[in-house]
């Protein structure tokens, strides 16, 4: 049980409790001086942390202590931990006072309007790895290739999967000509089919990609990627970036996944994971937690399932998803 942060002498403690159901508090410090349970360790201290972990009750007057039923022990501790990771990836992951801190390391390299010029293709690659993997809202991209190879498919699968299942919002402008490709039309049905929102459009020259609203990375020649990039964190001009996407995304074509036969519209794989949740979970906490995602996107999905299977509430959501086979 050390895993889930509990002691071997608190480990030992409730096992006792296990073996022992009737044991008294003084009991316990009957024991304690033989070396008992506790192994020489303070009993209450060892008592008290396990009553706050939920793994004992005391019982009455008499100074009985139950112990909580194995499943139900082992339960609280994982969503205990699950929980305190969920908020230590939250603090590694938005400690951005340390990011602008190591940014103004690196000032001789940037520009005083906050450009920083981007060479080479793998400097950019690179660069867009590490802003998928720190995104937490939204991309936004416009990309006017007409296919994609399957060495960019392979490297772009695992950042985009990864994104939208930790509740990222992916929009995404490609041309038509690009679902001529049948690979690259696959992949991007794929996306669909995980929750992204990918629009086609006739004719689009422009490459954007912008990452939660405050950083934008452009090409220094649309038609030549390879001659670098411009990574742009000034707020006036990411503003203006983000809109010309707003008007390119309003002209553009959704894509959709390949249907159902029966109901003209299918779950994401993430909606599918959260309709599961929405069925089994009580709280929509327990529900975010267990899907590693906020609570805010993990409510933004139940709405986006109720919506689609035209629900009045959640029970009937579910009723309806078990009746066309969803769950």
């Amino acid at each position: 049980m050390a895993v889930f942060g509990v002691s071997a002498a608190e480990e030992e403690l409730y096992r006792h409790f296990l073996r022992n159901p009737d044991t008294t508090i003084e009991d316990l410090h009957a024991l304690a001086h033989k070396d008992g349970p506790s192994r020489g360790q303070n009993p209450e201290r060892c008592l008290e942390r396990l009553r706050r972990l939920g793994l004992i009750h005391p019982t009455g007057a008499d100074g009985r202590i139950t112990p909580a039923d194995p499943e139900v022990a082992v339960a609280r501790l994982t969503d205990a931990r699950l929980h305190a990771l969920h908020q230590e990836l939250q603090r590694v992951t938005q400690a951005r006072h340390v990011i602008q801190g190591l940014r103004a390391e690196q000032g001789e390299w940037m520009a005083p309007q906050g450009i920083e010029q981007l060479h080479g293709l793998d400097d950019i690659r690179n660069r867009i790895e590490d802003l998928a993997f720190f995104a937490r809202d939204e991309i936004l991209s416009v990309e006017p290739y007409t296919k994609l190879s399957a060495e960019n498919i392979a490297r772009s699968r695992p950042l985009d999967t990864r994104c939208l299942r930790r509740g990222v919002r992916i929009r995404n402008v490609v041309l038509r000509a690009a679902l001529d490709n049948p690979p690259t039309a696959g992949y991007l049905r794929e996306l669909v089919a995980e929750g992204a929102m990918i629009r086609v459009a006739e004719n689009i020259t422009e490459r954007i990609l912008v990452y939660d609203g405050h950083t934008a990375l452009v090409p220094v020649d649309p038609r030549n990627t390879a001659r670098g990039a411009l990574l742009a964190r000034s707020n006036g001009l990411v503003a203006n970036i983000i809109a010309l996407f707003e008007k390119i995304w309003s002209q553009a074509e959704q894509l959709t996944a390949v249907a159902g036969p029966e109901t003209g519209e299918r779950l994401t794989g993430t909606e599918r994971r959260v309709l599961l949740s929405m069925c089994s979970a009580g709280k929509d906490e327990v529900g975010a937690r267990e899907l590693g995602v906020s609570v805010r996107t993990y409510r933004r999905h139940v709405a986006d399932i109720m919506q689609k299977l035209s629900a009045v509430n959640r029970a009937h959501a579910a009723l309806l998803a078990r009746e066309r086979g969803w769950v």
